[in-house]
């Protein structure tokens, strides 16, 4: 069995590389608290609307059959049981199996920081967000298909229910984060190469592409 190895310039500019990427993200974790107010203003969504906590005026549905003729509509849900059934990713949204007061069971897409409780937070009733159906065909994503219905087959399959809309905030921490390592993974990208011209053009490493001038002497010599 062959062993390969990268060369050592290689390994010293994806080093060096690394090095900057540390600096560049700490700098961008420094900046991006200034914009993580404007985002979160920007996602979060008043009572009543999609995605928004659902008051007394907002329907709660029993069945399929009633949450199709509602425009807006809220599912009460005992306790932490929408959290204890199947999930997955469908489309990059993260989707959760539902129980209906009836037994039935949907997709549900949920903006966790609207959801109302009244009492225990395990026993008791948990009031979800205000929701909207979107008809999507679910069943042609076998895999998360086969994630969401780990607790149960759902009983449609042909919409979802929307209850995030411009909402679904994450955390300061996660936001800094996604940015730095963006930032991270760019500064390596552009680093690795510069790094690497410049020990080239030194000639302290072997170039990737040769130049055409240089090309152009050897040939002259031979």
């Amino acid at each position: 069995m062959r062993r390969r190895y990268l060369r050592f310039d290689i390994w010293l500019c994806l080093l060096l590389a690394f090095g900057v990427s540390l600096g560049t993200a700490k700098i961008t974790e420094w900046i991006t608290p200034r914009f993580y107010e404007d985002y979160v203003e920007e996602h979060t969504v008043a009572d009543g609307d999609i995605g928004g906590r659902a008051g007394k005026d907002i329907p709660r549905v029993q069945n399929v059959d009633e949450l199709l003729r509602q425009e807006k509509f809220t599912i009460v849900s005992p306790g932490i049981e929408y959290r204890n059934r199947g999930a997955g990713y469908h489309n990059g949204v993260y989707m959760y199996s539902v129980t209906l007061p009836s037994g039935e069971l949907v997709a549900a897409v949920i903006n966790m920081e609207n959801v109302q409780q009244e009492g225990d937070y395990y026993t008791s009733d948990h009031i979800l967000p205000v929701g909207e159906v979107v008809y999507d065909d679910l069943a042609a994503d076998k895999y998360f298909m086969q994630q969401i219905q780990y607790g149960g087959e759902l009983s449609r399959t042909d919409f979802y229910i929307d209850m995030r809309g411009e909402g679904g905030k994450v955390s300061q921490e996660a936001y800094n984060d996604h940015y730095a390592d963006i930032v991270q993974v760019i500064t390596v990208l552009v680093c690795f190469p510069l790094f690497h011209s410049i020990g080239a053009k030194l000639e302290l490493f072997p170039f990737f592409f040769t130049p055409k001038r240089l090309k152009e002497q050897k040939s002259e010599w031979e």
